[in-house]
Formats: structure tokens, sequence, C-alpha cells
């Protein structure tokens, strides 16, 4: 059943499609909420939210054209009014005096390395501008169709494309290798030494 077939039963009540609808979208928006907060339990939190609001609309007899964007652009702003909050800075203090956990199961170096990468990526996503983080997170991380970006953003298509091209353009400059050594060498200082 696509999107809109689980939402116009949800909206006549029935519980199936509710159960299918939840079932296909939870995983999706917990990822992504997990990657904007980087904390598992505040993410789980802000998916029961999103869906008790999606709950709330469909009562309301107001059914959102595109369910899945409309699903995005309420966690998204859930996350935007939390890290105003006090409750955020408060989150965060606490979370930087935390010590990190490890994980037995893998050995130290592939942790290291698989820690390093994830955290490069996300560091690097972080210095993106927010429209363009979100654009990339949503394209890749969700893969959400570009149509379904402008409706979660609200933004036109054209600035959705102009969005991915710039933000994907930054992150592959701030992730590709130290090119420093490879330099060719300039044909001036050869020719000097060639004259000595």
């Amino acid at each position: 059943m696509t999107d809109d077939e689980l939402v116009q039963g949800m909206a006549r009540g029935e519980q199936a499609c509710f159960e299918a609808f939840v079932q296909r979208h939870h995983a999706p928006l917990s990822g992504y909420l997990q990657r904007q907060l980087r904390d598992v339990q505040k993410a789980e939190d802000f998916v029961q939210e999103t869906f008790l609001r999606f709950i709330k609309q469909l009562k309301e007899r107001s059914v959102p054209d595109n369910a899945q964007a409309w699903l995005y652009r309420v966690a998204l702003n859930l996350c935007r009014d939390y890290w105003k909050s006090a409750q955020y800075h408060t989150d965060n203090r606490l979370m930087a005096e935390m010590p990190e956990q490890r994980d037995t199961q893998t050995s130290v170096v592939e942790l290291a390395e698989r820690q390093e990468t994830r955290q490069e990526i996300i560091r690097s996503l972080d210095e993106l501008p927010d429209v363009q983080k979100q654009v990339v997170m949503l394209r890749f991380f969700q893969d959400l169709k570009l149509q379904d970006i402008a409706e979660t953003l609200q933004l036109p298509l054209g600035s959705v494309k102009t969005h991915l091209y710039k933000g994907l353009r930054k992150l592959k400059d701030r992730l590709k290798p130290d090119k420093e050594n490879t330099q060719p060498s300039r044909g001036g200082k050869q020719h000097e030494h060639a004259k000595r």
C-alpha cells in the first residue's frame, strides 16, 4: 500500500493502517533524529512526538498531501525548538562530561578508525550552512526524493538542487585527503639544478 492509502485508512480509524505506517517510517525517522540530536533516547522521544502530532493532524481532519515530507518537517521543527531551549544547553553540558562508551565486540583499532571517519563526516556536515546540511542528510541518509525534500524544508525545488550541489562540493573539498605532498615540483627549480 502507498503512504496515501495508509493515511486514508488511518483517517478512517483503521488500526492496521496505522501500524503499517509507523512500521514503514519509524526506523528511518529515528535514524534521522539520532543523526540530528546524537542522543538515542531524545531521538526516540521526538519520533513518538512526531507520530502523536500526525495522529492529531488526522483527527482534525487535516490530511497532509505528502505524509513523509510532513513527518520530516515536524521532526526537524522539534529539533530546532529543542536547540533553542535551555534544556538543550543543559543536556549538552551533561553529555560533554560523560565518559565515552566503548564497543567491546570490536577491536580498538577498528573502532578508532570507524569513529574517526564518522566524526570527520559529522564534523564536515556540521560545518555546512544549516540548509545545505539538511538537504544532504535528507537526500543521502534518509533517501528522500528532491521533491520530498523541497516539501519538507518548504523550499523551491531549484533551491534544493542548488543547496545539494553546493553542500556536496563543500563536503568533497573537506573530506579529500591532504594533497600538499603530491604537488608536482615547478619547472623553474629543476632548471636551476641543471645549470649548477
